[in-house]
């Protein structure tokens, strides 16, 4: 991406808003725990928050619309005999979540479609096997019923959760706790980051090292694929003690393509890479700013665009999907923030700002990955590799296989309408079916359609077109205001 490029991009001017009050998630007793991972899980139907539980483990599973002030007495999942310490949403089953304890398990719960109303005890699964705490669980991207977890005891396990309750796959090749795991797109390779200070990528059918790195100005503490540009990214401390992030070429990692210092924090700095916009997102834990940037395949490689900024340091985050975002107010990216000091879940939306339109926005909402599996868990054992179904979110769109060559629908049960509008300020909410991003302003008949036009009704329509564009001026003014609030905030900050 070139200079030139990059500024046409139309994610040049993304902006972070957080929800106003109303429609945070309040009352949650947030767990305290220590352990560097995020605590929270989202899908477009429901969040998982691990919690603060007396005698052993829980997490609090509520719905997404479930917005405001949430009951100390609501139902949780509290099977777990120590405490939580990960939990995870099935990527291809919004009513499945897996998580793992320090009580050495990994359990699978199944969640009613209304959500939980009584506590629940019994999971569909529970995986014993490792034999210290377990740290880490990560669900294939690719493939049905497959998931890896993670454990002090330095052992990374593959659960086929279809049959047995024993590993299918063993991998030892860590010598001390690995503190993160990511998978490449179609789930063949395997990136690890070890409290060694190396960085491994695995094939995770077999256990084999395919590659190992360890740069002596870098401490790695957490790994991530950047799959489309065939690189690999990581967070974690310089020989200085200063937080960074290090770009590596997937091909050799005998040397680093870039290596930027941030600032001087001690918090695990967390990456997110939204592929379908080049964008990546840095949070660190305990701080209240999150940091964005723009990727490219050539040098310089990173743009940076702008930092959301707010008071409240966020000890744990969570990532909706992608087909649970608000493409209304042309939503790209949306956090959970965890605020421990304020018992607050906060979403946070990233959106492209532009005046609203009644066609759908192509150019930032490209094919992206759908909730349908590509294989079975048998078919990836194996040894095939597939990339993710893609789907569109325009509405009422189906997945295709970008493998075939003529795309076969798909029922899609699990894909519900997105969550209300965050947004709320920037436009007057009303909980109405004109909400639904599949409503249209006008509905008519064949016959009305065909009907000549009358003196009335040509009148009316000037009318109703008359205050569109108004609003439409509204809009634009609101957007300029905002600039320039922002702009003096940044004068005054400045000027003290």
């Amino acid at each position: 991406m070139s200079q030139h490029s990059f500024r046409a991009s139309p994610f040049h001017h993304v902006i972070g808003k957080a929800a106003v009050k109303g429609r945070s998630y309040h009352g949650l007793s947030i767990t305290r725990s220590v352990q560097d991972n995020h605590f929270c899980a989202v899908n477009p139907r429901f969040i998982a928050v691990v919690t603060e539980c007396t005698g052993g483990g829980a997490f609090i599973v509520i719905s997404v619309r479930h917005t405001g002030r949430v009951s100390p007495l609501h139902a949780r999942v509290c099977g777990h005999s120590a405490r939580v310490l990960d939990v995870k949403w099935d990527p291809f089953n919004d009513l499945r979540i897996a998580s793992c304890s320090e009580d050495c398990t990994v359990k699978v719960w199944n969640i009613p479609p209304s959500g939980l109303k009584a506590d629940l005890m019994l999971p569909s699964k529970d995986l014993l096997a490792h034999s210290r705490r377990v740290s880490l669980i990560e669900w294939h991207p690719t493939a049905r019923d497959l998931l890896l977890s993670s454990a002090y005891d330095c052992k990374v396990f593959m659960w086929r959760l279809d049959s047995s309750d024993v590993p299918v796959i063993v991998i030892n090749t860590h010598c001390e706790l690995v503190l993160c795991l990511s998978f490449n797109a179609d789930g063949s390779l395997l990136a690890t980051a070890c409290k060694d200070k190396k960085i491994r990528i695995i094939e995770p059918r077999t256990g084999r090292v395919l590659q190992e790195s360890r740069w002596a100005s870098h401490k790695v503490s957490r790994i991530l694929f950047l799959w489309d540009l065939k690189m690999l990214l990581s967070t974690g401390h310089s020989c200085w003690n200063q937080r960074q992030f290090v770009l590596w070429d997937l091909e050799d990692l005998s040397e680093p393509l870039l290596e930027e210092d941030l600032d001087g924090g001690s918090g695990v700095i967390f990456p997110f890479y939204d592929a379908d916009t080049h964008m990546l997102y840095l949070a660190g834990k305990g701080d209240g700013n999150i940091r964005y940037y723009a990727v490219s395949a050539v040098k310089p490689y990173v743009h940076f665009l702008s930092e959301y900024q707010s008071s409240s340091p966020q000890s744990g985050l969570g990532v909706m999907p992608k087909r649970g975002l608000n493409i209304r107010v042309c939503e790209v990216f949306r956090f959970y923030r965890l605020l421990t000091v304020k018992d607050l879940l906060e979403p946070l939306s990233f959106c492209v700002p532009r005046k609203q339109s009644e066609g759908f926005p192509e150019d930032i909402y490209p094919m992206t990955a759908a909730n349908e599996p590509a294989m079975t868990a048998n078919e990836w054992l194996m040894g095939q590799n597939k990339g993710p179904l893609l789907m569109s979110l325009r509405p009422k769109s189906e997945w295709f296989d970008p493998c075939l060559t003529e795309t076969e629908p798909a029922a899609n049960q699990n894909v519900e309408q997105p969550p209300p509008d965050l947004l709320a300020d920037l436009r007057d909410w009303t909980d109405d079916d004109t909400q639904s991003q599949n409503w249209t302003s006008f509905s008519v008949s064949g016959a009305e359609a065909c009907a000549p036009e009358t003196e009335e009704s040509r009148r009316q329509r000037e009318q109703i077109e008359d205050l569109q564009e108004k609003l439409r001026q509204r809009d634009d003014r609101i957007h300029e205001l905002e600039l320039e609030l922002k702009n003096m905030r940044k004068h005054m900050r400045a000027t003290f």
